[in-house]
């Protein structure tokens, strides 16, 4: 699978049928698939913890490796955060970029990380 052939329809029947096997559907409720995604997003940042931008090589096989293996953890549990609360994922990506279009016009933000 690839990012240029994979819909996000097969990554959510994906994730989907491995927390079926399971049957962990119980336990994936809102609430602790918060709780869990957020401990992955901190799993992301330790990575990063204590480390300058000189000391954070991605081409560094190990910490390629360790930042793929995180982020994959994190999308799984949006997936499914998304799963559980029936939420088309796709079309929310792409209202949020709408409101982020309209809130952060690009002729004015354009380079900028603040006003």
């Amino acid at each position: 699978m690839a990012d240029e052939s994979t819909l996000v329809s097969d990554l959510k029947k994906s994730v989907s049928d491995f927390v079926t096997k399971r049957d962990w559907e119980r336990f994936h409720n809102p609430k602790d698939l918060a709780i869990s995604l957020s401990i992955e997003c901190g799993e992301l940042l330790e990575l990063f913890q204590w480390k300058t931008l000189k000391d954070v090589d991605i081409r560094d096989e190990k910490m390629a490796d360790k930042l793929k293996e995180e982020l994959a953890d994190i999308v799984i549990y949006a997936i499914s955060m998304a799963n559980a609360t029936s939420i088309d994922i796709s079309d929310a990506v792409m209202e949020k970029i709408k409101m982020n279009e309209s809130k952060y016009p690009a002729e004015e933000w354009k380079g900028k990380a603040w006003l």
